[in-house]
């Protein structure tokens, strides 16, 4: 086994798992934590878009290898990451501060954007699964 596909799978086992920790426990320990909402919702939308960007690492990795083409629950995943990043925060942000945007609350938005990084967790699974079944 290659260096380069021994560091792809570390990378995205730690990926997979990390996702799964920030949303079951980490974000959740922040919000209890922490007394000011404002300032725990900056921290998890911080490591939210670290977890973005740690996949895109682990989509470079898949790219490099011969073998790219069983990386298709990451790259899943790490597109569901993109779109909530680059383009529901944004949204999300505009309506926290204008009270809505496009038509929906922060609230309606946070629920997408929720459900995008719950959606990128399953893939991450059924990547995970497809891996360890090969």
């Amino acid at each position: 086994m290659s260096v380069l596909r021994s560091v792809y799978r570390v990378l995205t086992v730690l990926w997979a798992g990390s996702l799964w920790s920030l949303a079951a426990w980490v974000a959740p320990t922040l919000f209890t934590a922490q007394s000011d909402r404002h300032v725990a919702g900056l921290l998890a939308a911080r490591l939210f878009s670290i977890e973005t960007y740690v996949g895109l690492g682990a989509v470079l990795l898949a790219v490099l290898l011969p073998d790219r083409g069983h990386f298709k629950w990451g790259y899943v995943a790490a597109v569901l990451l993109a779109v909530d990043q680059w383009i529901l925060k944004p949204i999300m942000d505009a309506a926290h501060l204008h009270g809505s945007a496009a038509g929906l609350t922060f609230g309606a938005w946070h629920g997408a954007s929720a459900a995008l990084y719950l959606l990128a967790c399953v893939a991450m699974v059924a990547q995970i699964w497809k891996d360890g079944v090969r």
